[in-house]
């Protein structure tokens, strides 16, 4: 029993059953402060901060989300490779 709870949970990982998802993509809106859109996808891959605007982003190349926050809300977003 054990290993089939643990066979499970390792098959939804590789699925990408995460927080990465078209759905959640779709609840990020313009105006959202940065606590709320990191409560929805989790903690960013990277973030760089210039003059007041932080560039985040969750995922990597072949499929991310990229947020720009200004003033600590989202401005701009965009994705790539999220089914």
């Amino acid at each position: 029993m054990k290993k089939l709870m643990i066979g499970v949970f390792v098959a939804m990982l590789l699925s990408g059953c995460g927080k990465l998802t078209l759905e959640n993509y779709g609840k990020i809106k313009p105006g959202m402060d940065y606590e709320r859109v990191a409560e929805l996808l989790g903690d960013p891959t990277s973030c760089d901060e210039i003059l007041g605007t932080k560039s985040c982003t969750w995922g990597e190349e072949e499929k991310h989300i990229k947020i720009k926050f200004i003033a600590d809300n989202v401005a701009f977003f965009s994705k790539e490779g999220l089914k």
